[in-house]
């Protein structure tokens, strides 16, 4: 059997112009690397598109502290103090329309469950917060609240892949995939873009998290999000095998890489590529990651102000600081997925393990970055991928209650990066159930950070299926230039 011509035969339409695009691109590329500016991109690993980014951002990374399953924003942000009369009321009809979960549509009755929360003003900008965030309180003169944010979705799955791509239709690039892909990163020893997923506490109610949430989509998959354990090893296998040094290892890679730059050459998938891109990242993670994962050096009065969990493997607080160390080093984007907001029931209390396992060090990361002179360009966004509903689910007591999803209206906050500390932007009617003023779309979130990152939305596109796409969908989107410093 002849394996080249076994090959040619079976190659498909796409494969055939996809080897024939590549040999095309390669010529162009070489015509490209003959500039200086283009072999110094090209010595880089995460190297940044041609051309991007359209202009100088204020931003160059950012954390994203994302709160899987959706927080209640009556119980956190959107105060609503008349509520207290309306205990126990049927929220009027008119209100409900026909977006109501099958988890509540067959209740005969949605009585109004006003928050048991204590809200009182805060900062210079005299913004009113709930008492299960009182370290998120001290931070509010550096943060922007964007309340009356809205989204397409009601359920979780397609909730959080649309705040995270852009789409509910799953196989789009995420959001740090686009980034990585577009503007790379400043790190050669470390991925451009890290997910975390953090401990949550126990009798949470905890969504399941899918890696489309991290993933490259149609992105070559060098840009996917490389996942760091919770617990105490963050990486598997740093460590080569015993009688195995790294001169070993390197011997092996150069190697393994000639051999798969011939079958690249041979079959034009860029898998290999990626395979290729992933087996030299990891060789340098052996080296980058202990010393990235050593919390030695930090400042006893950084850890305290990260809270006692700090030291903890896999924590919250641990995995906050961890992204600081990340951004600190280059790399462009970290997201840290904290589940468990899903309080269909027993809210209170499970809200209140929620808050308090996150509190202290989302503020202590804002505190840090600014103290370190690093909140400037670095832009911290926290969110979930929708609200809670006014209506108890189930049984309305003074003390307990609980509350479905509710895509219409949630809270979000920004700070850093071009983003205006201590304003507020949006709001809803006298039962935080719909937007009246300033309502923004969650891709118009998605927006704004590329803008703060010097990307123009609108520009930053690809090919694929025959649209235009991009991480802010192909329906019109602004950004919102309301919080922009």
């Amino acid at each position: 059997m002849n394996s080249f011509l076994e090959h040619q035969i079976l190659q498909t339409r796409r494969q055939f112009f996809g080897r024939t695009g590549l040999r095309l691109g390669g010529v162009a590329m070489a015509s490209l690397l003959g500039s200086e500016g283009a072999r110094a991109s090209a010595s880089r690993v995460h190297p940044p598109l041609p051309g991007l980014p359209h202009y100088s951002g204020k931003a160059k990374a950012v954390i994203y502290l994302h709160m899987n399953g959706g927080p209640s924003q009556l119980d956190t942000w959107d105060y609503k103090p008349k509520l207290a009369e309306q205990f126990d009321k049927d929220l009027p009809k008119s209100f409900l329309g026909d977006r109501i979960t099958t988890m509540t549509s067959g209740q005969g009755r949605f009585p109004v469950a006003p928050s048991k929360f204590k809200f009182t003003q805060h900062g210079q900008c005299g913004r009113w917060v709930s008492e299960l965030l009182p370290h998120t309180a001290k931070i509010v003169d550096d943060i922007a609240v964007v309340k009356a944010v809205h989204t397409n979705a009601i359920n979780h799955d397609p909730a959080c892949t649309f705040v995270m791509t852009g789409s509910e239709v799953p196989g789009k690039p995420s959001m740090g995939s686009w980034i990585s892909y577009g503007l790379g990163a400043e790190t050669s020893d470390l991925p451009a873009f890290v997910a975390l997923m953090p401990n949550f506490p126990n009798g949470s109610n905890a969504q399941a998290l899918f890696s489309r949430m991290w993933g490259p989509g149609f992105l070559p998959g060098k840009h996917s999000g490389v996942v760091l354990r919770s617990g105490a090893d963050p990486v598997l296998y740093l460590e080569n095998p015993p009688g195995v040094d790294r001169t070993d290892r390197r011997a092996m890679l150069d190697a393994l890489g000639k051999l798969n730059a011939r079958g690249f050459a041979k079959m034009g998938d860029p898998d290999i590529q990626t395979r290729i891109s992933q087996y030299e990242m990891a060789f340098r993670m052996q080296s980058s990651v202990p010393d990235l994962t050593d919390m030695s050096s930090e400042s006893p009065a950084t850890k305290t102000l990260y809270g006692p969990n700090v030291d903890k493997p896999g924590s919250f607080a641990g995995s906050a600081l961890l992204a600081r160390r990340l951004v600190e080093r280059g790399v462009r984007m970290v997201q840290i997925m904290h589940r468990g907001w899903d309080s269909h029931g027993n809210l209170p209390n499970e809200l209140g393990n929620q808050c308090g396992d996150t509190d202290q060090a989302c503020a202590a990361l804002v505190t840090d970055l600014k103290q370190r002179g690093m909140l400037d360009d670095t832009l911290v966004v926290w969110g979930g991928e929708f609200g809670r509903t006014v209506y108890s689910q189930g049984t309305l007591t003074k003390e307990t209650y609980g509350r479905d999803h509710h895509p219409r209206n949630f809270c979000m906050w920004m700070a850093g990066g071009g983003i205006k500390g201590g304003v507020e932007l949006g709001e809803t009617d006298e039962y935080s159930y719909n937007p009246v003023a300033d309502a923004v779309h969650i891709n118009e979130i998605n927006a704004t950070i590329l803008h703060c990152l010097g990307i123009d939305h609108e520009r930053f596109t690809l090919k694929y299926q025959g649209l235009d796409q991009r991480l802010t969908g192909v329906e019109p989107m602004r950004v919102i230039r309301q919080i922009l410093a």
